[in-house]
């Protein structure tokens, strides 16, 4: 039997992990799978939010051999400290960097573009060596994206967009995020609505801007009212004079606000300017934020939301991390899932599909499988803080509103109990165990031509 041809979309911290232990599997080098990575963006973006990476997902990076890289990688933020308009300081929660109490800052915070770009590296490593045992390895396609994706039943008939090709693919894997066009392709658009839940009519505006001396490697969070805010934090020691922001809007009434995130990055400019509106005149540092804002070049805006499907799989096609089960960030789990989703997705596949006694063509029993072993981590994983109403709770209509949480965490700040509070209201990550597939552990690793 041929081995399997599987299409990976997205170039993220899914889908590459998912194409490493695919290969890091077993059998020959020339039965391996071979993997297309399809990916939209011209090249792999080093930028982006900053995120954290927790319990179970700790444990899939060792397995990846990537420690290094990203602990060297990391922004090595502090901790959150609440400020008001005039930059006070009511109350910081450092980071517990254990790592065995799930804090809101976790010790792994890296930029996720950043991320994403160490598990390129490390799955063309692993692809390089595949190469070299006389295996196909992994196939990057950057710059384009699916036109059209059928199937038979049988196999999977994609046309890309910009070149026009035609492929045949076994298997088709989304892993494109959010507004994943995958899943929108296969399960249908008029059903997004129902399939993409926004939380708490949140939406954020996330972008880099230049470091001052009002910066450090705290987070700083300002709130404003009318449930607006922002948070400044520390990028990474590639750009130690620069700051990453997260500015917030929740409003379930402006139509304008969901009509521009429906408009992805072409968008960019309507964006920019509803986000200025939104703070344009506010106190803090909003004047210079707004003004780094107009500037920037690696603005991205959407609505924060979570994904929620009865089923990850339509025929032979399969969903892993935010284009399947996006836990918004504010669950705190996004990172972790991502690569518990990979993980697993390549477990299955390997178990019930590629390493069969029987060989077999049907990815059902596989997928079936990866859904059986992640629905319970994706359900807890998107059982948001304090039953979901932990955005409206801090974040207020009023200024009192904001006050008086200021006068509530300076409280809990001081009592010394907020290691206690995390361990009840904190992200789930130590919940989740991780299985054993029998992929081969992978050597800890730095790319040679990398400079950190």
């Amino acid at each position: 039997m041929a081995p399997l041809s599987i299409l990976i979309v997205g170039c993220g911290v899914a889908g590459t992990p998912l194409a490493t232990f695919l290969l890091s599997a077993s059998q020959p080098a020339k039965e391996k799978p071979h993997i297309t990575i399809l990916e939209r963006a011209s090249s792999p973006r080093p930028q982006g939010q900053n995120v954290d990476i927790r319990g179970a997902g700790v444990t899939i990076m060792r397995k990846l051999g990537i420690e290094t890289m990203v602990r060297n990688a990391i922004t090595h933020e502090e901790g959150v400290q609440f400020v008001d308009e005039h930059n006070t300081i009511w109350a910081q929660n450092a980071a517990d960097k254990t790592g065995k109490v799930q804090t809101g800052t976790s010790d792994l915070e890296i930029l996720r573009g950043r991320l994403a770009e160490i598990c390129y590296l490390r799955s063309r490593a692993v692809s390089d060596e595949v190469k070299k045992e006389g295996g196909h390895g992994i196939e990057y396609i950057f710059g384009d994206y699916l036109e059209t994706l059928d199937q038979d039943g049988e196999k999977l008939y994609v046309r890309l967009a910009k070149s026009g090709e035609k492929r045949t693919f076994d298997i088709v894997v989304g892993a494109d995020g959010l507004q994943s066009r995958t899943r929108r392709m296969v399960w249908g658009e008029n059903g997004e609505g129902e399939r993409v839940k926004q939380v708490a009519g949140m939406y954020g505006a996330f972008f880099s801007l230049p470091k001052t001396a009002n910066d450090s490697l705290w987070r700083r969070w300002y709130s404003a009212p009318g449930r607006r805010g922002i948070m400044v934090r520390p990028s990474d020691a590639r750009n130690p004079d620069r700051m990453t922001a997260f500015m917030m809007i929740m409003n379930d009434t402006d139509e304008r606000l969901k009509s521009a995130a429906k408009d992805g990055r072409k968008g960019m400019e309507v964006q920019k300017k509803l986000v200025a509106e939104y703070f344009d005149g506010l106190g803090w540092e909003c004047p210079r934020i707004v003004k780094e804002m107009q500037e920037a070049d690696d603005f991205y805006y959407d609505m924060v939301a979570q994904v929620k499907l009865d089923k990850w799989s339509k025929g032979r096609v399969v969903l892993v991390g935010d284009a399947g089960y996006c836990a918004s960030p504010i669950s705190g789990m996004g990172t972790t899932l991502a690569l518990n989703g990979a993980y697993t997705l390549a477990g299955c596949l390997t178990k019930h599909l590629i390493n069969t006694p029987t060989p077999t063509n049907d990815p059902s029993a596989a997928f079936d499988a990866y859904e059986t072993r992640m629905r319970p981590n994706v359900d807890l994983a998107q059982k948001l803080p304090l039953g979901g109403r932990a955005p409206y709770i801090m974040n207020l209509e009023t200024a009192w509103g904001i006050w008086a949480r200021n006068v509530i965490v300076w409280l809990i700040s001081k009592s010394g109990i907020i290691t206690f509070v995390a361990r009840f209201a904190g992200p789930p990550a130590n919940k989740v165990k991780v299985e054993e597939f029998g992929f081969r552990q992978l050597e800890e690793w730095q790319d040679e031509g990398e400079k950190v």
